[in-house]
């Protein structure tokens, strides 16, 4: 055993566990831990402007890499409550990620001491553990503990709290033999994957959901394995997109009130079956519990058993893991496939039958249901943004976003590919987010190709984080629609017959360039150490699109592209699956398509 001070002894399991990047602000009390980390020289940390803004970069650096776990790290007080949006945004999506707060010493915190708070209390509905450490010999255990937390069972948040007297101590420790606590994980059996299976088979017109879960297990490969040697189409959800590429004969288009596809949207109605697997059944997704559940059966898989049932009764459940599941059913539909299936209790199945028919039916809603997007006007109708965007950049492009019309519109006109390559705080949906989140990503993965994309007042609410980006040399592409509006409560506010208090747009004596549209984001970014370019003719966004990633390149800094926009729009949303309102006309054959992926002629 050696002796150490107990914030040594944290550190040292940071590095054993391979949380080795944080992101944080130092503080009176967490500068012992600053000490430790500065002494042991195996953490990154990356300094961000506002402890919120580094607990959304911590989530965006877990989500970008399986396996990842960012830290964020706060002094006392207002530290840890800044954290408490961080915390509700990753426990919402089922995201692992761990904040660390200092504290006032043990003897002062019922004394109402200088930024001294029950942080501990304040975080726990939104962790899967928050703690003060009263002895400093449970450091050790505490940090161990948190880190199975989060990879156990359902993915989330964990806080420690950990008073200045307490870190300083010392205690005995042994960092050679410290082993990271065996995660278990729920597993399908053999008979549950046939039974889910031969369900399938009995259906004429199945899909598969595909959620994040099927994300966080790093299963996307099985996923689409299981649809091809089924024929089934998968619809996947807003925290699943990218688990089958769009490109794929059988994605069949999202489904929700907003972020959707009309053709998803049709095809999920037109279903018997469906096959859940890693999802929540959120409500954008489903509407109505009785539209969306109306004439169709369904099993649901997931990972933690008290999902099961939350919003609706499914006709079967399965608790797992859903790389457990998917393995377990790929299994058995590759034996089906062979015809080398053993008998079971279950019952025989045959998803030898053809789907070719119902695929087909699924396909062709997907070549004739798209949004038009290609408008020349002027101010820029947001269509032609993604329109523009999808030609630009590439099927490795990591997409960020949060909440607004900005983020409906790009998840019902953006193409994505691969898993973890649309990042959304999907349940959440925090304003801000966006940009810290973005520089999390790149963090975790410097060499991608990141484009985040904000409203103007999402991109306002932590606009500073733009320094972190040029300091540390963190590249991205921020895309900033710019509309000088609530564009979502705006459109919200149409029920009550007003336009009240959304309005950002004001003259601004310095700027007279962005006249009626107020803030000037290009001089801001600019003066943030980034480089930006204004758009304001939809014929240019191609080559400001090319224009900035050349400036990413050579600068290694964030490259902000502001698009003005028309004032108002609204976008394709509503109440009910099948009642969603469109407010553009469909997308004329011969005429640019939202992608070259699918062909309109």
């Amino acid at each position: 055993m050696t002796k150490m001070r107990a914030v040594d002894a944290a550190v040292l399991i940071l590095e054993k566990e391979g949380a080795t990047q944080l992101f944080g602000l130092p503080g009176a009390a967490i500068n012992p831990f600053y000490s430790a980390m500065r002494k042991h020289g195996g953490i990154k940390h990356v300094l961000a402007r506002h402890v919120e803004a580094a607990s959304h970069m911590a989530e965006g650096y877990t989500r970008a890499r399986a396996g990842n776990i960012g830290v964020c790290i706060g002094t006392s007080g207002p530290a840890g409550t800044d954290m408490v949006t961080g915390l509700y945004a990753a426990s919402a999506d089922s995201i692992p990620t761990l904040c660390i707060t200092g504290q006032a010493p043990v003897s002062k915190l019922h004394k109402e001491d200088f930024q001294a708070v029950d942080i501990a209390a304040i975080a726990r509905p939104l962790t899967k553990m928050a703690v003060t450490v009263m002895e400093p010999a449970q450091v050790p255990g505490t940090f161990q503990k948190a880190f199975w937390l989060m990879r156990e069972g359902r993915p989330g948040p964990v806080l420690i709290d950990v008073p200045i007297d307490v870190q300083q101590a010392e205690i005995d420790f042994d960092i050679d033999t410290y082993e990271p606590l065996h995660v278990a994980r729920p597993a399908a059996t053999r008979a549950q994957a046939e039974k889910a299976l031969a369900m399938m088979a009995a259906a004429e017109r199945p899909l598969i959901v595909s959620g994040g879960g099927v994300v966080n297990a790093d299963a996307a490969d099985l996923l689409v394995e299981l649809a091809e040697l089924t024929g089934v189409p998968v619809v996947p959800t807003l925290m699943g997109w990218g688990t089958i590429p769009d490109d794929h004969p059988l994605n069949a288009g999202m489904v929700g009130l907003q972020t959707s596809h009309r053709y998803g949207n049709a095809t999920m109605l037109a279903s018997d079956f469906v096959l859940g697997i890693g999802n929540r059944w959120a409500n954008r997704h489903t509407g109505s519990v009785e539209t969306y559940t109306a004439g169709r059966t369904f099993v649901h898989v997931d990972i933690e058993p008290t999902q099961i049932g939350r919003v609706f009764a499914p006709d079967y459940s399965i608790v797992s893991d859903a790389r457990a599941a998917l393995e377990a059913m790929v299994e058995v539909a590759r034996e089906q496939a062979s015809g080398s299936t053993a008998s079971s209790t279950a019952g025989s199945t045959d998803l030898a039958a053809d789907r070719a028919a119902w695929a087909e039916e699924c396909a062709e809603r997907k070549r004739t249901l798209q949004r038009k997007t290609h408008f020349d006007d002027i101010p820029i109708k947001p269509q032609r943004v993604y329109e523009e965007m999808n030609l630009a950049f590439g099927t490795d492009t990591r997409y960020v976003t949060t909440i607004g019309l900005s983020q409906i519109q790009a998840a019902q006109l953006l193409h994505v590919y691969k898993p973890r390559h649309w990042i959304n705080a999907g349940q959440a949906g925090p304003l801000g987010w966006t940009l810290p989140a973005a520089l999390g990503v790149a963090t975790a993965d410097p060499d991608s190709q990141v484009v985040a994309l904000s409203g103007d007042y999402d991109f306002q609410f932590l606009i500073e984080e733009l320094a972190v980006g040029a300091q540390f040399n963190i590249p991205y592409v921020h895309v900033v629609v710019n509309n000088s509006y609530l564009g979502l409560i705006r459109q919200a506010q149409r029920g009550f017959e007003m336009d009240y208090c959304v309005q950002l747009a004001f003259d601004n004596v310095n700027s007279p360039e962005v006249a009626g549209y107020g803030v000037d984001h290009v001089k801001v970014a600019e003066g943030l150490g980034c480089k930006a370019i204004r758009v304001t003719d939809p014929a240019d966004l191609r080559a400001a699109f090319e224009k900035a990633k050349a400036l990413m390149a050579e600068y290694r800094v964030p490259v902000v592209v502001e698009v003005i926009l028309e004032r108002v729009t609204n976008v394709s949303m509503g109440v009910e699956i099948d009642s969603v309102v469109e407010f553009e006309e469909l997308a004329e054959r011969g005429e640019h398509a939202p992608t070259a992926l699918v062909p309109l002629d």
